[in-house]
């Protein structure tokens, strides 16, 4: 089964005085894997930038380049394409046991982009926390598969959690948000991120896209307003990598549009950068996921 959808994005940059220069990472391409299909997409820049190279990240995620040395009073960042998203739910746990883990990662010897390894230890964004390590060492029990436990933990943070946007901000810490019991998809992310760590599963970050439009009968998914966030872990290696979404408390299937995967926020914010100006600046983010 496949879902195609059409996908626009704008993000929005107004300067409170003018920017004397700017130096810009972008990473808001959809991925090519073998779940998804980047079909066609351009992504716009406004006004034309002084210099611009396109190229990948070391996880393989798209990443643009953006050069100015004039003076700016607004940027415009645009996405438009169309991305094929194919459902590959594995109907039977084929994870490792908890316990077990450690072992298989003992024997597992890769250190490519996608190896389990650079998913263990504490990151820019996320840091061990022996607090929220014990909310999930509470919450497996012996003989559980890493799914499983993954599934709990995950279950847990999301009765526990109340989505709410004026919680946080970016740069709000895991541990401030889960005391607070409040945030965002990145709240909840960074907080699963950490909580599975700390029991010794690799997890990762995921940025991407929520179907704006629900099928019938469903209600519209937390998130799908703005760019979304969601996790993946490694279940050992008859299992492999799985997402899911602790913010709706699903498995990802095809509602969800992976554009960047990484260790934490820091490895895929959408808009990475430094301006040279006086005064701050104000954002908007527009996001539309329509099912072709």
């Amino acid at each position: 089964m496949s879902t195609t959808y059409d996908i626009t994005l704008n993000i929005d940059y107004l300067f409170d005085a003018p920017a004397g220069a700017n130096r810009t990472l972008l990473r808001i391409q959809p991925l090519s894997t073998g779940d998804q299909q980047l079909i066609s997409g351009l992504t716009t820049i406004d006004p034309r930038p002084d210099g611009r190279m396109d190229g990948q990240d070391f996880f393989g995620n798209l990443t643009i380049e953006v050069a100015y040395d004039r003076p700016l009073t607004e940027m415009t960042f645009r996405f438009a394409g169309r991305v094929r998203r194919n459902t590959t739910m594995n109907a039977f746990d084929l994870s490792a046991p908890l316990v077990d883990l450690p072992h298989e990662l003992f024997d597992y010897h890769d250190i490519s982009p996608s190896s389990p390894h650079h998913f263990l230890a504490a990151s820019e964004r996320v840091a061990l926390s022996p607090e929220i390590t014990a909310f999930a060492r509470n919450l497996v029990r012996p003989g559980m598969t890493t799914l499983t436990a993954l599934r709990t933990v995950s279950q847990a943070l999301h009765a526990e959690m109340t989505f709410d946007p004026d919680a946080t901000d970016v740069r709000t810490p895991p541990l401030e948000a889960f005391r607070a019991r409040r945030g965002v998809c990145q709240d909840f992310t960074h907080i699963l991120i950490a909580a599975m760590r700390g029991i010794g599963v690799p997890t990762g970050y995921v940025s991407g896209f929520l179907r704006t439009i629900p099928p019938p009968g469903r209600e519209r998914l937390a998130g799908a307003d703005a760019m979304h966030a969601w996790v993946r872990a490694w279940c050992g290696a008859d299992h492999g990598w799985v997402e899911i979404d602790p913010t709706n408390d699903m498995m990802v299937a095809d509602d969800h549009i992976s554009v960047a995967i990484g260790r934490d926020y820091a490895d895929v914010a959408p808009v990475k950068g430094s301006h040279w100006a006086s005064g701050g600046h104000r954002t908007t983010h527009e996001v539309d996921v329509v099912p072709v």
